[in-house]
């Protein structure tokens, strides 16, 4: 194999049909395999995301640190202000009990098939706005009222019309998305220029190969922006279900720990509440790393 090493910004020889920026790679030769500039390159990716692991660490540990400072400082009671030993070992008994694991998956079903459901109904929605002014007109007043009623008063009427079980809470995870998720779309839709457009009718494109050739993913980075914002929303809609009426979920822990003054208990179902966001922001930004990979390599 020959191997050519390179680091920094650089464009290999036209033959080769590579750009690289800032990380080492081997280029085989004619007729020689692949797998290893493969591997290169996943090695030289990982490389890439240390450092910003380094600084989630530090920065965590300085967070905890400044907290057990608070505490020491302060000296108030565990049930006013548990230090993170307290809450870790609160964490502890809740994961060995089963009491954590019980809850937190009934508010993650909430979560995954109110956002899915959302997410369905406003992309639908936002591609038909998106190529109708007239419907855009009529239903745009009722949407935005929609947006302008704090979740926090809806969610006790959907209590009341659709009872106190998982339903209601998977109608405020999909309201609370919907908003963001279909402006974006509107958005993503819109930005599609004419002339490709025109390109495709010359083509002669049915109309589902135009959605899936042409529109689909020029609106892709938008409508996984919309999502991202979605993916964190769905788990605050879901909490605020959850404080209306339940006797499950991350909500009713939440509202259990305020009741008896177990100050520890809410800290774990904020920290708890913090991972579910992050899991779920983190494999949107994934899956959009994935499928756009043909943008990065076009401005590669």
């Amino acid at each position: 194999m020959k191997r050519a090493v390179y680091y920094g910004e650089a464009s290999l020889r036209p033959e080769d049909h590579v750009s690289l920026r800032g990380f080492f790679v081997s280029v085989p030769g004619p007729g020689d395999r692949c797998d290893e500039g493969f591997w290169f390159g996943v090695t030289s990716m990982s490389k890439r995301y240390r450092p910003r692991v380094g600084l989630v660490l530090v920065s965590l540990t300085l967070f905890l640190l400044l907290w057990q400072a608070i505490v020491w400082v302060s000296g108030y009671p565990d049930f006013i202000l548990p230090s993170p030993a307290a809450v870790v070992s609160r964490w502890g008994q809740l994961i060995v009990n089963g009491t954590l694991w019980a809850h937190t998956k009934v508010t993650l079903t909430e979560i995954l098939i109110g956002l899915a459901s959302g997410t369905v109904v406003a992309t639908l929605l936002g591609y038909l706005l998106a190529h109708s002014p007239l419907a855009e007109q009529l239903l745009s007043p009722f949407i935005v009222a929609s947006q302008s009623v704090p979740t926090v008063a809806i969610a006790p009427l959907l209590v009341i019309w659709f009872g106190s079980g998982i339903l209601s809470k998977i109608l405020v995870c999909a309201l609370i998305v919907f908003f963001p998720i279909l402006v974006n779309t509107i958005v993503g839709v819109r930005g599609v220029g004419e002339d490709l457009k025109d390109l495709m009718r010359t083509l002669e494109a049915s109309r589902w190969q135009m959605i899936w050739m042409l529109e689909l993913p020029a609106a892709l980075p938008t409508l996984l922006g919309g999502l991202k914002v979605g993916a964190t929303l769905a788990v605050i809609g879901a909490v605020v279900g959850e404080f209306v009426a339940a006797d499950r979920g991350l909500g009713y822990l939440l509202k259990q720990g305020q009741q008896v003054y177990d100050t520890a208990q809410v800290f774990v179902g904020i920290g708890t509440l913090v991972i579910l966001a992050q899991v779920l922001y983190g494999t949107v930004a994934l899956a959009e790393r994935r499928l756009l990979q043909w943008r990065q390599a076009e401005t590669s």
